[in-house]
């Protein structure tokens, strides 16, 4: 086991990879920027580093700085957790040739899957069932013809892109060039690679994505699903664990399928294969893998019983996945709202600035994760989410009370955030019977504007 962990990251992942290293008696260093030098995984780390300013670029994103910090204070690992440099190759290719270990797959592997275009070739490789699409196409000219071939409608998706980045959505020919031009202009700015493809696009699709982790023990093993659905602008907002809408039949055949490809290309460590699945549930298309830890993995380690970080930790360090996660049966159904500092009666407009009062709901079955506490100070300068507010029940009607209780036990006072929507979509008719897609969050906006 690993004598002591660097966090390559901040906010409530940074607090969790933490707690878990605390737990595995594990120190841990916490490194920050001067925007998060009040943050709770700042204060509670073993040892902490400030490497920058307040933006990303000049902090989180500097690989330099965190591999000083790592050979500074003697950490002979570091944990990316999500976003920033988690699923970027170069830096884990960096950590192998700086001797400290990388808590994630191999800079191969993440090479592999994290290029979109040669991720779903591996897929085809390994009888993964995907969408219709094209190679990456050379300029928006070369693509049009592409497009006609597949048929209207199409997604122009970046290679690269990722957190619905560099994709667009294209249902007439007259605006394929410059849809094309713009996924491909945003994609530079966000990831320095423009390079884009295509996929046929499936019309009100759900978001399915499977819980993947292997160890080099040869365990390769798949933990279920999550229905990512609802989503705002290809951003997640709940999260549900099992899903509503798929049959037993259908989660057996995408676990396999799953399990099997992390097989064939020796994956180890946690990670998330993506699918959308059609309008009836019976047939699922490969989307892409996320090398890393997902935002929504508390619903899977509440309803499989595991602690995945912990796991995450124990296979990096060269042993093997646990007995009871190889076991792990699933129990209950669980829900995750994400709590933004957003107001969204304003557009979604971010609300940094001071909390004054925080209230954190409690019971049986609820579970907040959070690096956040009265008197902090909400930044400007990342992603909005402050909280994971999950629920956990014995079964999915229950489990809706719970969250429609906690959401309105949880306080906070002196900004603006995302709760009254949360409420909003909890208590409607259409998520209570498990009736919504990825499309469904715009289609209510879009009623709500014309009431």
């Amino acid at each position: 086991m690993f004598k002591r962990v660097l966090v390559a990251n901040r906010g409530e992942i940074a607090l969790r990879i933490i707690r878990a290293c605390r737990e595995l008696d594990v120190e841990s260093v916490a490194v920050y920027s001067e925007a998060d030098v009040d943050s709770m995984h700042v204060q509670l780390a073993d040892e902490a580093v400030c490497i920058g300013p307040s933006s990303s670029k000049e902090s989180y994103l500097k690989m330099d700085r965190i591999i000083a910090a790592a050979e500074i204070t003697g950490a002979d690992a570091i944990h990316p957790g999500y976003g920033f440099l988690s699923e970027n190759a170069r830096f884990a290719e960096i950590c192998e040739s700086s001797g400290i270990t990388f808590i994630g797959p191999s800079a191969k592997v993440i090479s592999m899957m994290g290029d979109k275009a040669t991720a779903r070739a591996t897929a085809v490789a390994n009888g993964v069932p995907i969408t219709p699409g094209s190679d990456i196409m050379p300029d928006a000219e070369t693509a049009f013809e592409a497009a006609k071939k597949i048929g209207f409608p199409v997604m122009i998706k970046a290679t690269a892109g990722g957190g619905g980045r560099g994709m667009r959505p294209c249902f007439k020919e007259e605006e394929f060039i410059q849809l094309f031009q713009a996924a491909s202009s945003e994609a530079i700015v966000c990831f320095g690679n423009g390079s884009c493809y295509l996929e046929k696009l499936v019309l009100n699709p759900h978001h399915v994505e499977i819980q993947v982790i292997g160890d080099s023990h040869g365990n390769y093993i798949h933990l279920g699903e999550r229905d990512c659905s609802m989503q705002r602008r290809n951003q997640k907002i709940i999260e549900e664990c099992p899903s509503p809408l798929l049959t037993p039949e259908m989660r057996k055949r995408m676990g396999d399928a799953s399990a099997n490809l992390i097989r064939a290309i020796n994956y180890q460590n946690a990670g998330t294969i993506e699918y959308l699945v059609d309008e009836a549930g019976e047939h699922f298309y490969f989307m892409e893998m996320n090398t890393r830890i997902q935002v929504e993995h508390p619903v899977t380690e509440e309803v499989m019983g595991c602690e995945l970080i912990k796991e995450q930790i124990r296979v990096a360090a060269g042993e093997p996945l646990s007995h009871h996660v190889l076991e792990a049966t699933p129990r209950g159904h669980s829900i995750e709202c994400r709590i933004n500092a957003e107001d969204p009666y304003n557009n979604f407009a971010p609300s940094p600035g001071t909390i004054e009062l925080w209230y954190a709901p409690g019971g049986k079955g609820v579970r907040v994760d959070t690096h956040v506490y009265s008197g902090y100070t909400v930044p400007p300068h990342y992603d909005s989410m402050i909280a994971k507010l999950i629920v956990t029940a014995a079964t999915r009607e229950i489990a809706i009370a719970r969250m429609k209780r906690a959401l309105g036990e949880f306080i906070i006072r002196g900004i603006k955030t995302t709760i009254p929507f949360q409420l909003e979509i909890i208590n409607h008719p259409d998520f209570i019977a498990g009736n919504y897609d990825i499309g469904w969050v715009a289609r209510y906006l879009e009623e709500k504007k014309s009431d």
